[in-house]
């Protein structure tokens, strides 16, 4: 690839995108044979934030690449607790690693520590700003059961701090697709990222009633009201449990409808859903092993 770092959605093209889940497919395919690709390398994990899914399948990718990981651990059991800049700490751990990969609750923070490191650095999600890998997992698996062009994917929950609907809804600019953003008006899109979005040839088009919009939908990706980001809890209390589908609530959907969502689920979809053809966010977080492969494989071979 063409980058150094991958720290947002917007710095990548169609062709960007289609290169890596192009390879993603390859090694899906045949994974026995990116075994041995990258024995001796070490990706550094910097997570400051929890993570299930970002930092195993980050683990998964590079140990079945050949590598193997050092990880900072817990922020309280690090020199973060001492008071350790961010810019330090990546300077330090770029030393151990030949890639790294951060979470952290400030949005921006990826950007900063790219600029003090030379190894290649992937944005694991910078607070309700980024997370441009996920987006990338997302992208396959809407390639996998959809396509990607000729769609009309509906966007629904929290789009205000949802870092993977920013993410996603820059990437899908790329490609010939009908967007639809579902939300509390609380919780629609940021100005920001409204205007980037407009700015990149979008139409916005925002609902408050998922029913205005579900029979039109090729894709409907469903996102958690996020507690965490809320710096006034009695705004999260009043849209919590609001936005919530079950496998009732899908009767009037087309048939092809495909349901995302990028994990951890609270209640906005029940259990019932997973029984259903529509369901396929378990089949989404696994993808993240073959889409994180493709990623460090072209990075560290670009290095």
């Amino acid at each position: 690839m063409r980058h150094e770092h991958i720290i947002s959605a917007k710095q990548l093209s169609r062709a960007d995108i289609e290169e890596v889940l192009d390879h993603a497919a390859e090694i899906a395919a045949d994974p026995e044979a990116y075994a041995d690709r990258h024995a001796g390398k070490l990706l550094g994990l910097l997570f400051f934030e929890p993570s299930t899914r970002t930092k195993m399948s980050f683990t998964a990718a590079i140990k079945r690449l050949g590598g193997d990981i050092v990880d900072m651990g817990p922020v309280e059991y690090s020199s973060v607790k001492k008071g350790e800049s961010l810019a330090d700490t990546v300077r330090v751990v770029e030393g151990y690693a030949d890639a790294l990969v951060m979470r952290h609750p400030s949005e921006g923070s990826a950007q900063m520590a790219s600029e003090f490191v030379d190894v290649p650095l992937l944005n694991g999600g910078d607070g309700a700003g980024q997370h441009p890998t996920q987006t990338l997992l997302d992208l396959y698996t809407i390639r996998e059961n959809a396509g990607l062009d000729d769609l009309t994917i509906g966007i629904m929950g929290d789009l205000k701090y949802g870092r993977t609907v920013h993410s996603l809804a820059h990437a899908l600019t790329n490609f010939d697709v009908h967007q639809h953003f579902i939300s509390p008006e609380s919780l629609q899109l940021p100005r920001s990222v409204r205007y980037d979005l407009h700015e990149e040839g979008a139409t916005i088009r925002e609902h408050t009633a998922l029913e205005e919009v579900l029979s039109s939908l090729d894709v409907l990706y469903v996102t958690r009201i996020q507690e965490e980001r809320f710096p006034d809890e009695n705004e999260y209390r009043e849209v919590a449990g609001e936005y919530q589908i079950d496998a009732g609530a899908l009767e009037a959907a087309s048939d092809d409808l495909t349901v995302m969502h990028p994990l951890p689920r609270v209640d906005e979809i029940d259990h019932d859903v997973d029984d259903t053809e529509y369901a396929t966010f378990f089949e989404q977080a696994h993808n993240g092993v073959p889409v994180r492969m493709a990623l460090l494989d072209l990075l560290l071979e670009g290095q």
